[in-house]
């Protein structure tokens, strides 16, 4: 039975009932939005240089998967071989010693792509004193205040505020520096992403959120665990453009950050860059991965793999193979040398224990 429209209810007395004008929400006006960006027109030593960055973060993480399975690194340790393209994509568009970078716990590749010494990430990664956080920080909670890379942090979604929190510190400190925040799927659906991305909209924040869409949030494919799976609208409600980004392509993701840069130093506030990428690996290196098919990966790398699209462009630009394989091997001998100085640097001392801890008092 159809139900009758109900009459308008009385104001109760006292107030005056809405005009009807006034019940209407007021007009949005059209919000500026960044250029659609470009991708990255790299010359010849770029192509060589994106090429050699993103290769030591694919031998270094694989080295780093052989020293877990010896049982020298110990914990949790998350690998970001295939996911290589985003952060040398970005991180080559920053100002190193002015802009910041924050991320989760699968920051190997991040520290990589700052041009952080290989020998001090594996000697952390194996608990040795001569480690980047003196072997207590791990593969999660890596940290060098003197790149201005503020971890590695455990907590899911914890880096975003903290994030806001440095963007903020870039603003009242008047130097023009530009936070670079990295989140996952899994973490773009925690509360606390969004309390940052009300404020840093509000204060108009010098931000790049960027979530590495690498499709599974742990174990779980993001269509199963996000109502709204094109991440880079997650922040359409706070004002905050959002840009969606191949991200197996270093020069698109060039591209992006120049973008990005730009409406963020124009004084234009926060952007979101949502980055679609690819673990190869499982999220850990306790996890089996046996959510997904064997053949969904080998099409990925068959199809996509970031490091070998830019092997085709070298080899386009009439870089020889012979080439190419030095370099792989000029690489491998890096990541090598890396390994076997974290085997042989010395454990901390006990003491160590006691340093670097912050105390309260009453």
């Amino acid at each position: 039975m159809a139900r009758a429209a109900s009459s308008p209810r009385a104001a109760p007395k006292g107030r005056k009932a809405p005009s009807k004008a006034a019940a209407k929400p007021p007009a949005t006006p059209n919000r500026e939005r960044p250029a659609e960006p470009k991708r990255y027109r790299a010359s010849k030593d770029e192509l060589l240089d994106f090429y050699k960055q993103m290769l030591l973060i694919r031998r270094f993480e694989e080295r780093a998967g052989q020293l877990y399975g010896l049982g020298l690194i110990g914990g949790f340790c998350h690998l970001y071989i295939g996911q290589e393209a985003v952060a040398v994509g970005l991180q080559s568009a920053l100002e190193v010693g002015k802009d910041s970078v924050i991320t989760g716990y699968r920051d190997h590749g991040h520290m990589l792509a700052y041009g952080i010494d290989p020998k001090v990430i594996m000697a952390e990664l194996t608990g040795r004193q001569a480690g980047i956080s003196k072997g207590k920080g791990g593969s999660m909670h890596m940290f060098s205040t003197e790149h201005r890379f503020y971890g590695g942090h455990g907590i899911v979604g914890a880096q975003v505020s903290l994030g806001a929190g440095l963007a903020f510190g870039h603003k009242y400190s008047g130097e023009g520096g530009v936070c670079l925040a990295y989140f996952g799927d899994g973490a773009a659906n925690q509360g606390q992403v969004y309390e940052a991305f009300n404020m840093a909209a509000l204060w108009s924040l010098p931000i790049i959120f960027v979530i590495e869409n690498n499709q599974y949030a742990m174990g779980t494919s993001v269509q199963r665990s996000s109502a709204e799976d094109q991440f880079y609208r997650r922040g359409e409600s706070f004002r905050i453009p959002g840009l969606q980004i191949d991200g197996m392509d270093v020069l698109a993701v060039r591209g992006a950050a120049e973008t990005a840069l730009a409406w963020v130093r124009g004084g234009k506030g926060p952007i979101l860059l949502e980055l679609k990428t690819y673990r190869y690996r499982g999220h850990s290196m306790s996890d089996p991965a046996k959510y997904r098919s064997r053949d969904e990966v080998q099409s990925v790398r068959e199809q996509s793999d970031p490091i070998e699209a830019v092997k085709r462009e070298l080899e386009r630009a009439g870089v020889k193979e012979d080439a190419l394989k030095a370099i792989d091997k000029e690489i491998k001998d890096i990541v090598v040398e890396a390994a076997d100085f974290a085997e042989q640097a010395p454990e901390p001392e006990p003491a160590e224990l006691y340093t670097d801890v912050l105390v309260g008092s009453d």
